[in-house]
């Protein structure tokens, strides 16, 4: 099951995320993404978290249209995206896309990107699009093949560790089971030569920032 959660940060290209959203997807905005359902007539299954930044009035109204609404304390130890990570991965998604995650507050930004490396999310895809920019953590040993066009961009950074066996295939600058430094920058700015290109990993973490041209 794909879930789609709507997050709380700035939700660019309004007019793209109806294409994204497939009729089977379990949609749950994280207390304030529900604003974001809100401006694209969107009806969120689930509402999850502190719910501090919704009018009363507005969430009553979705509570009355069959929302599941799951409300949390204001003092608790998990940002509202946390817990529909949760709540999606507890409902048995096995892959989750997560719009709105990013800008707004670097803190906010920084957290949900590392949220994906938590071991309590390892079995799952997660998937943070923002406009035409998407970004996948890939965990070694693992492989991912991203679809686009030629000269799509495609950036990869290591995580908290050098990334070992690294094998690009389908880029102007290949790797063959190469080592990238963490705290480096040589996987940023590659460029897809064709539709497609895919990534392989041996051993650490991978963030795949896959920016389209349109």
């Amino acid at each position: 099951m794909r879930a789609v959660i709507f997050a709380n940060g700035v939700l660019n290209n309004f007019q793209d995320v109806h294409d994204i959203i497939l009729p089977d997807d379990l949609i749950i905005a994280a207390d304030g993404g529900m604003t974001h359902c809100r401006a694209l007539g969107i009806k969120p299954s689930i509402v999850i978290g502190d719910l501090d930044s919704l009018d009363p009035d507005y969430l009553k109204s979705f509570q009355t249209s069959g929302t599941e609404i799951i409300s949390y304390p204001i003092n608790k130890d998990q940002t509202d995206l946390e817990l529909a990570l949760r709540k999606a991965l507890d409902l048995g998604s096995d892959e989750i896309l997560v719009l709105g995650a990013l800008g707004a507050r670097w803190d906010m930004t920084i957290a949900n990107l590392l949220l994906s490396a938590s071991p309590e999310f390892s079995k799952v895809t997660i998937r943070l699009i923002d406009g035409h920019q998407e970004i996948i953590l890939l965990r070694g040993k693992g492989e991912l093949t991203f679809k686009g066009k030629k000269g799509d961009i495609l950036s990869i950074v290591p995580l908290g560790q050098d990334a070992y066996g690294v094998t690009l295939r389908g880029l102007e600058y290949p790797l063959k089971d190469d080592v990238l430094k963490f705290g480096a920058t040589r996987g940023i700015s590659n460029v897809l030569i064709d539709d497609t290109a895919t990534v392989y990993l041996k051993k650490g973490l991978l963030f795949c920032i896959h920016i389209s041209k349109n």
